[in-house]
C-alpha cells in the first residue's frame, strides 16, 4: 500500500520529486526562522509555486491539507524533533519521535513520514535514540501503509565556530549511516551530498532500490545549488528536498520553477537560471 502513495510523490513521467522542507520550527532554533514567521503566507506561496510536494509539522499541516483542489503539492509529515541545531547548545540534548506520527500521517492524508538517523560526536545516546524511534515508526508505517522516509545526518562539532553541529559530508560517513537507514526499512532516503559530489554514486549504490532525496542544507547562490543538483541527479539521486534554499530565496516561486525544470524537465543549469531571473516561462 505504500507504493500507492509514493505515487503522488513522485513525478508520472520523470520519477522524480521536488519536496520542500518547511519544518524548521520544531528544532527550536531561531536562526532557522527567517523567512518562515508567517507559515500560512509560506504554504500558500510553495501551493501557487507548485513542488511535488511540501515538508511540515504537526502544527502545521493542516495549512497545506486545508486548501481546496487536487492539483497542491503532497504532504510529508516530519515525525520527530531534536535540539541538535543550537548555538550554543543546549547542555541536554534530545531527540524524540511523536508517538502517534503514523494515525496523524493518515488522518492528514501525508505521502509519508520523515524521521532522522543522527550521528553526532560523542552522542551515540542521540544515535540510539533515533533508532528505537524508527523502528517504532517502521511498525506503524507498515501497518497503515505509510511509505517511512529516514534522514541519515552525519554531523560534526562545530564548537570551535561557538556551538551546535554542522553536515559532515564524509564520504564514507555518510554511505556507512545510509547502509544502515537501508537496513532499518526506509522506503525512502534522504541524505547529505557528500563533500566531493562525484562520490555520491556512492550513497545511491548502498542505498539499492530505496530512492534517495538529496537534502539541500544552508543557503548557496542559485548557480551552485543548480550546479550541484545536477550533478547529483545525473548519478541516480531520485530528487530533492531542499529548504532555506528555496524559502529564504528572494523569489521562491522562480527557484521552485526552476528545479522543477531541472527535475522533471532536464533544463540545463542555464535555461534554469533563466527562469529564476523571469527570462522564461
Amino acid at each position: 500500500m505504500s507504493q500507492y502513495r509514493l505515487n503522488r510523490l513522485f513525478h508520472a513521467t520523470s520519477g522524480r520529486a521536488l519536496d520542500v522542507a518547511v519544518d524548521h520550527g520544531f528544532f527550536g532554533e531561531a536562526s532557522f526562522l527567517p523567512g518562515i514567521e508567517n507559515m500560512a503566507e509560506v504554504v500558500r506561496t510553495l501551493v501557487s509555486a507548485g513542488p511535488d510536494a511540501v515538508q511540515l509539522t504537526l502544527g502545521h499541516a493542516r495549512l497545506l491539507q486545508s486548501i481546496p483542489g487536487r492539483q497542491k503539492p503532497a504532504l510529508v509529515l516530519r515525525a520527530d524533533v531534536a535540539n541538535v541545531y543550537g548555538d550554543p547548545l543546549d547542555e541536554h540534548l534530545f531527540s524524540h519521535h511523536v508517538p502517534n506520527a503514523i494515525e496523524e500521517a493518515v488522518r492528514l492524508d501525508a505521502v509519508a513520514v520523515c524521521a532522522n538517523l543522527m550521528q553526532l560526536p560523542g552522542r551515540p545516546d542521540i544515535r540510539e535514540a533515533n533508532i528505537v524511534s524508527i523502528m517504532a515508526l517502521r511498525e506503524q508505517a507498515t501497518r497503515y501503509g505509510m511509505p517511512l522516509m529516514i534522514e541519515p545526518l552525519v554531523m560534526q562539532d562545530n564548537a570551535a565556530a561557538g556551538g551546535g553541529y554542522t553536515v559532515d559530508g564524509d564520504v564514507t560517513k555518510i554511505v556507512t549511516l545510509v547502509r544502515q537507514a537501508r537496513e532499518l526499512g526506509a522506503d525512502l532516503i534522504k541524505a547529505d551530498p557528500t563533500d566531493d559530489v562525484a562520490d555520491y554514486s556512492r550513497v545511491i549504490e548502498v542505498a539499492g532500490d530505496v530512492p534517495v532525496l538529496v537534502r539541500g542544507g544552508g543557503r548557496v547562490d542559485d548557480r551552485t545549488l543548480l550546479e550541484r543538483t545536477v550533478r547529483l541527479l545525473a548519478q541516480g539521486a531520485r530528487g530533492i528536498v531542499y529548504g532555506r534554499n528555496v524559502i529564504q530565496h528572494e523569489r521562491p516561486a522562480g527557484i521552485t520553477s526552476a528545479l522543477l525544470a531541472v527535475l522533471h524537465r532536464s533544463a540545463s543549469v542555464d535555461e534554469a537560471l533563466a527562469i529564476v531571473d523571469g527570462a522564461d516561462a
